[in-house]
């Protein structure tokens, strides 16, 4: 068996640590990175970035939201030969304009070692683990999205999927669209999670319900404008489709967002203090 690493960045994270446990559960030897693990890893600290790749052979690549990937980071792994980086990014970053992924895909496909992309749908966790888990709570989530159908993905699906294309041959130099079995709309997507969680919950689609939410939490008003533009653009794009890449590269369907939110209710994830949670 290989006994070369597979390095993971952002292991303590959502999608970081479900991929290093499935590659552990292939048997796979995993090196587990982050800021505060066993192997130390910051993006902000570049006396960190040597001794995470030194004597790995591939690389899960990720980088936090708004965390730029570096590109002297992606050079100086291929000037230590590691030999396939997979990196983390977003579907529709084109549409949107996200220069930071944008600007991370053109770093590993130019860094001269075999690449995978895995441009990923809206995460499934986002509403337990992310950004909505308090929206949901509040019995509110505002996205100016209206009836636009987006296909939301488990991360444990992603997971799988990243894990089959570090561990097979056969996925250097592409780039794989991940999605959910459906597309959804925000209001389906509420109605679900209320169902699941035994408590309302509200979908508010326009504008000025989105710019209220973000200034309650005090995001910058340039930073919520910017959103704002990203958002106009996914609708004008019109529904995601749905693609078969979950399926075609690991052997079983993605799973539903009805049965995310039954196994995340049961863990009790959405009850308040209210439910003595």
């Amino acid at each position: 068996m290989d006994t070369t690493p597979i390095l993971v960045l952002g292991a303590t994270g959502s999608a970081g640590r479900r991929v290093a446990a499935r590659l552990k559960n292939l048997g796979a030897p995993v090196r587990e990175a982050s800021r505060h693990g066993a192997t130390r890893f910051d993006w902000d600290d570049q006396d960190t970035w040597e001794p995470a790749l030194t004597g790995a052979d591939r690389m899960f690549l990720m980088a936090p939201d708004g965390v730029a990937v570096n590109p002297d980071f992606v050079q100086l792994a291929a000037e230590l030969k590691l030999h396939h980086i997979v990196l983390l990014s977003s579907r529709g970053i084109e549409t949107i304009g996200d220069r930071r992924l944008l600007d991370a895909e053109e770093a590993v496909r130019s860094s001269g070692t075999a690449w995978t992309i895995l441009r990923a749908d809206w995460f499934d966790q986002n509403f337990d683990e992310g950004p909505f888990r308090e929206a949901v709570l509040g019995g509110e989530i505002a996205v100016p999205l209206e009836g636009t159908r987006q296909a939301f993905m488990d991360l444990d699906d992603l997971a799988a999927v990243a894990a089959t294309v570090l561990t097979e041959d056969g996925h250097t130099d592409r780039t794989y669209e991940v999605t959910g079995p459906r597309a959804m709309t925000f209001t389906e997507v509420c109605a679900t999670l209320a169902d699941a969680a035994g408590r309302p919950v509200a979908y508010h689609g326009d504008e000025s319900a989105y710019r209220a939410a973000q200034r309650e939490i005090g995001r910058a008003e340039e930073a919520v404008e910017r959103d704002i533009a990203s958002f106009a653009a996914l609708r004008a794009q019109g529904d995601a489709t749905v693609t078969d890449t979950v399926p075609h590269l690991t052997g079983h369907q993605a799973r539903p967002f009805e049965q995310y939110a039954a196994r995340a209710a049961a863990t009790g994830c959405w009850r308040g203090e209210e439910d003595g949670g």
